[in-house]
C-alpha cells in the first residue's frame, strides 16, 4: 500500500511537472535578399489564374482532385483519421459478451452432478455427463490516471494534421508540375512559331537568290549556302515538337489520364500565357504558407506527446473490469436465479523489474522528438533556399528578356539592311547569312527566356507554399 501510493504521489509530481514541448532553433531572416520591389502584397490561392489561360485553370484545378499522389495522400489521411477514432475509444470503457455450450464428463470434480437413472450397458450416455450452457458480458476500463492515453490521443491528432498538410503538400507539388509542363507546351509552341516564320523567310531568301544566280548577279555558292541555312533552320522543329509533346504527355499522366490524352485539347486552345505578377515574399508568413513546414511542426507535437506516454509507463495502470452473465444445464435454465454470475473490481499493474525495457523506449521517443525538430529545422532552411533561388531567377530572367527585346530589334534591323544592300549589289550575301542567324539565335533566346520567366514565377509560388 505504501509503494502505490508513493507511486501516486510521483505520479501526481510528473503532470503538475510536465515537460513543455520543444522549440526549434530557426533563425527567420527580417527580408529575402532578392524582393522585387515591385511585388504585390496579395497571394491568391489560384495563384495560376495570372497566367490568362482558362484552360491551364481547369487543369489546376484538376490536378487537386485527380493526380493518383494527391489521392494516394487521401487514403493515408483516411487511414490516421481512423487510427486516431481508434486512439479516442481506448480513453472509453470497452465492453463484450461471450457465450459457451460445453459437454461436460466428470461430476463431482466439475462442480456439476446429473443422475441418469436410464444409463446401462447399452446407453451411449454416461451418467454423470451433461452440458452447460452459459453467456453473459465482460467490460474493461483502464482509467487513465498519468495521461497515458490521453497522450496518445493527442499524438494520433497530431499525426492527422500532419496527414492534412501532406495532402495539401503534395497538391502543392503536383500544380506546381502541372504549371511548369504547361509552360513547356507553350513556350515549345513559341519556338516553333518562331522557327516557322524564320523558314518562311529563308526560303524567300532562297527564291531570290536562285532568281538573281539566273541573271548573274549571284552565283551558285550562295545559292548553296541559302539552301544549307534553311535546312538547319528547319532541323530544329523535331526537337522543340519532341519537347512539346513529353510535357503534354507529362501533364496527361499528371491528371490521371494516359499520356496523350489531352494532346488535342491542348493543341486546340494553344495560346501564349501571360506573366504573373511577383508576389511578396515574408520570410515569417513562409513559415505559415507552406504546408511542408506546417507538416514538420505537426510530426514535432506528435513524436513529443508520444515520449510522454512513454514516460507514464513508468507508472501504475489501473484498470477497472467486470463480468456478469448466467449458466445453466439447459435452454430453459437461463432465467433469474441461482445461476447468475457477477463480478467487479479494480486491478493495478506496478512496474517492478523490466530489465530497463521502459527507460529505452523513453530514451527512443526522445531520440524521435530529436529527430523531428532537426527535421523541421531542414525544411525551413530548405523553404528559404528555393525561395531566395526563385526569387533571384526570376529577377535574373527578367533582366535577360529586356536586354534580348533590344538585341531582337536590333537584328531584325540588321537583317533587313543587309538584304537591302545585297539586293543594290553593294554588299555580300554572307553578311545576310551572318545576320539572319544572328537573327535567329537572338529570337530564340529571347522565346526561351519568356518561358525562363514563366517557369520562375511557378517555382516561387511553390517556394511560397502555393
Amino acid at each position: 500500500m505504501r509503494t502505490l501510493v508513493v507511486y501516486l504521489a510521483l505520479g501526481v509530481t510528473l503532470i503538475a511537472a510536465d515537460r513543455k514541448a520543444p522549440k526549434p532553433n530557426v533563425n527567420v531572416p527580417a527580408q529575402f535578399r532578392n524582393q522585387p520591389a515591385d511585388a504585390t502584397d496579395e497571394l491568391s490561392a489560384q495563384w495560376w489564374k495570372g497566367f490568362g489561360d482558362p484552360l491551364l485553370d481547369q487543369f489546376m484545378e484538376r490536378a487537386g482532385r485527380v493526380n493518383l499522389e494527391v489521392r494516394k495522400a487521401g487514403a493515408r489521411l483516411a487511414e490516421v483519421e481512423s487510427m486516431r477514432t481508434g486512439a479516442r475509444s481506448a480513453l472509453l470503457p470497452d465492453i463484450g459478451s461471450s457465450s459457451s455450450v460445453n459437454q461436460l464428463r466428470g461430476g463431482f470434480n466439475q462442480g456439476v452432478i446429473k443422475a441418469n437413472p436410464s444409463s446401462g450397458p447399452g446407453n451411449l450416455v454416461s451418467p454423470f455427463e451433461t452440458s452447460v450452457i452459459s453467456g453473459g458480458f465482460n467490460m474493461r476500463w483502464e482509467a487513465d490516471v498519468f495521461g497515458a492515453l490521453r497522450k496518445n490521443f493527442s499524438a494520433a491528432g497530431e499525426d492527422a494534421r500532419a496527414a492534412a498538410e501532406n495532402v495539401r503538400d503534395v497538391q502543392t507539388l503536383v500544380r506546381a508540375e502541372v504549371a511548369r509542363n504547361y509552360v513547356e507546351v507553350r513556350a515549345a509552341e513559341d519556338q516553333m512559331a518562331i522557327v516557322r516564320a524564320n523558314i518562311a523567310s529563308e526560303k524567300d531568301l532562297l527564291e531570290l537568290v536562285k532568281v538573281r544566280a539566273d541573271a548573274g548577279l549571284a552565283t551558285d555558292l550562295d545559292v548553296e549556302r541559302q539552301a544549307a541555312q534553311l535546312a538547319s533552320v528547319e532541323a530544329v522543329l523535331p526537337g522543340l515538337d519532341l519537347q512539346r509533346l513529353q510535357a503534354v504527355h507529362r501533364i496527361g499522366v499528371l491528371l490521371g489520364e494516359e499520356p496523350s490524352a489531352l494532346r488535342e485539347e491542348l493543341e486546340k486552345n494553344a495560346g501564349r500565357l501571360q506573366t504573373p505578377e511577383a508576389p511578396a515574399a515574408v520570410p515569417s508568413e513562409v513559415l505559415k504558407r507552406r504546408p511542408d513546414i506546417r507538416r514538420a511542426d505537426a510530426q514535432i507535437a506528435a513524436a513529443f506527446a508520444r515520449a510522454g506516454s512513454a514516460r507514464r509507463d513508468l507508472y501504475p495502470k489501473f484498470v477497472i473490469t467486470g463480468l456478469s452473465g448466467r449458466q445453466a444445464t439447459d435452454v430453459s435454465g437461463l432465467t433469474v436465479g441461482a445461476g447468475n454470475f457477477f463480478a467487479v473490481g479494480p486491478g493495478v499493474s506496478l512496474p517492478i523489474l523490466n530489465f530497463g525495457r521502459i527507460r529505452s523506449q523513453i530514451a527512443a521517443r526522445d531520440a524521435q522528438v530529436e529527430q523531428a525538430l532537426r527535421s523541421y529545422e531542414q525544411d525551413v532552411l530548405a523553404a528559404f533556399e528555393e525561395t531566395e533561388n526563385a526569387l533571384v531567377a526570376k529577377d535574373r530572367a527578367e533582366q535577360q528578356r529586356s536586354q534580348l527585346e533590344l538585341g531582337v530589334a536590333a537584328a531584325k534591323r540588321s537583317v533587313d539592311l543587309a538584304r537591302e544592300l545585297y539586293v543594290r549589289g553593294l554588299g555580300d550575301f554572307l553578311t545576310v547569312l551572318d545576320a539572319q542567324r544572328q537573327q535567329f539565335a537572338l529570337e530564340r533566346e529571347l522565346a526561351e527566356s519568356r518561358s525562363a520567366l514563366l517557369r520562375n514565377t511557378v517555382a516561387l509560388y511553390k517556394a511560397l507554399g502555393g
